[in-house]
């Protein structure tokens, strides 16, 4: 069967990057750019218990169709595939921003995140398919890595400033003209797929819904957990129904003649350990800015402005940490910066922790926020660097999707179990000594995590790829020789 492809080069290397990193900074941005919204958002008609889901909407949603979304950019081709997921955000985008009951606005939200769900893979997959493994696509990471690492910072930036300068809306509005930029960047530069289009009839859809339905069901489960209980039914049986779904996929994929996940996937041993680190990742330094929100906003006083041009720092930051991460990766090896980054971030988030204080200010928390937004940087490049390192084209989609699925539940348990401890450190006593005191022992937590990630950025196996100029394509043949399995 003949599958769609990006087998060409791009015709021009620097637009299509271009294209790609601003779509990755729109999907960083709208996992963030809500936070700080949120009071506002509630005047619509949101409870308390409602409000959350402008978040777990989207998230379960992005979570959800991750696998799906991964395989299709394969299967389908990868340009159709962005096009779709383009498409999707500006929908969202402008539903969400017309929104006027919270019914509309978390159906905006859910579809926002599908089309993340979509986009997400289709641009990293065209990345590492663009670019030849090695140096090349290490720096192009690094570019993509700094938009979309720097998007989830920028988010809480702009959510700010839209709030206060032009309404909450305009944090949903703001998605439709850079939409509109990448798409034009995309047409200009991203070449048509290639080979025949897959038809419906070998699309191997009982292992799509199956698959999608686990996916969608064990984040709904880990989202809801905190929420409601982790023994409330709802939790239940959404983790234990997963479970299930799981095992009827292996049985279907094991017994279908073209699988949508083949089997054989699992013997790549990088892809199982990079989306190990990205749930290690999303689960500690992704879940931060939600801790120096509430620090900034309840104890200190800032107002949603202010607290926007705070994360003007942790952005710049992160900027800095992505482009470094790809000159680490080709120097020094993927697996040496993971396993030093990561140890590194844990370090930088117990000196964050450290510097809490009631009576602090920002200035205060500066060092521990350099320090762990610098690393963040570095390891958002080389955790996806290696997660993709060795696999044939025909299946950069697919690990896309792994890896992408790793940083999205990782997100979802990882504020989900430092929300608790957070609650379990207060004392109540005394509102800010209670936040301050969750803040520092989730803190401690996430440190422990993603330095315990440093084992496996130590247990990657990657071959050193020398910087040849020009890159010549890498066929799939050519590739598959590389990857070592477990």
């Amino acid at each position: 069967m003949a599958l769609p492809t990006n087998a060409a080069r791009v015709s021009n290397p620097a637009l299509a990057l271009a294209a790609l990193a601003i779509a990755q900074l729109t999907i960083g941005l709208d996992y963030n750019i809500v936070f700080v919204a949120l009071p506002d958002i509630s005047t619509i008609g949101f409870d308390p218990h409602q409000l959350q889901w402008t978040i777990s909407a989207y998230t379960v949603a992005f979570g959800g169709f991750l696998l799906l979304g991964g395989r299709c950019a394969d299967l389908l081709g990868r340009r159709r595939v962005f096009y779709t997921g383009l498409t999707l955000y500006a929908v969202g985008s402008l539903l969400g921003g017309l929104a006027q009951s919270p019914a509309i606005l978390l159906a905006a939200r859910a579809v926002q995140g599908l089309g993340g769900a979509v986009l997400a893979p289709a641009t990293l997959s065209l990345i590492t398919t663009a670019f030849a493994e090695g140096p090349q696509r290490n720096r192009a990471l690094g570019i993509w890595g700094a938009a979309g690492s720097s998007g989830m910072v920028l988010g809480s930036l702009l959510g700010g400033v839209l709030t206060e300068w032009l309404g909450w809306r305009a944090v949903f509005f703001v998605n439709l003209p850079i939409v509109v930029v990448v798409a034009l960047l995309a047409a200009a530069s991203i070449p048509r797929d290639t080979g025949a289009s897959l038809s419906l009839r070998s699309f191997d859809i009982p292992g799509a819904v199956t698959i999608t339905a686990a996916s969608t069901l064990l984040v709904l489960g880990l989202v809801q957990g905190p929420a409601v209980g982790w023994q409330a039914p709802v939790t239940v049986i959404s983790l234990v129904a997963a479970a299930v779904l799981v095992a009827v996929f292996a049985v279907i994929e094991s017994r279908t003649r073209e699988p949508l996940i083949p089997l054989t996937v699992l013997r790549f041993r990088n892809l199982g350990l990079g989306a190990g680190i990205a749930f290690a990742f999303m689960a500690t330094v992704g879940a931060l800015p939600y801790f120096l929100t509430t620090i900034l906003q309840d104890v200190y006083d800032y107002t949603a402005f202010e607290t926007g041009l705070a994360f003007i720092l942790p952005c710049a930051c992160v900027l800095v940490g992505t482009v470094l991460g790809g000159k680490l990766a080709s120097t020094i090896g993927l697996r040496v910066t993971l396993t030093a980054s990561t140890v590194v971030a844990g370090a930088g988030i117990v000196l964050f922790a450290a510097l809490l204080s009631v009576d602090g200010s920002f200035l205060s928390l500066v060092p521990g926020i350099v320090v762990f937004s610098l690393t963040q940087g570095i390891i958002f490049t080389a955790m996806y660097a290696a997660a993709t390192s060795g696999l044939p084209d025909e299946q950069q989609g697919l690990a896309s999707g792994v890896a992408s699925s790793g940083q999205q539940i990782g997100g979802a348990v990882g504020l989900a179990v430092l929300v608790a401890v957070s609650g379990a450190a207060a004392a109540g006593q005394n509102p800010d000594v209670d936040v301050v005191d969750g803040a520092r022992a989730a803190s401690y937590v996430a440190a422990v995590i993603i330095a315990a990630a440093a084992l496996l950025g130590a247990a990657l196996r990657i071959k050193r790829v020398p910087d040849v100029v020009p890159a010549a394509p890498v066929d799939a043949a050519e590739r598959s020789t590389e990857t070592t399995p477990s």
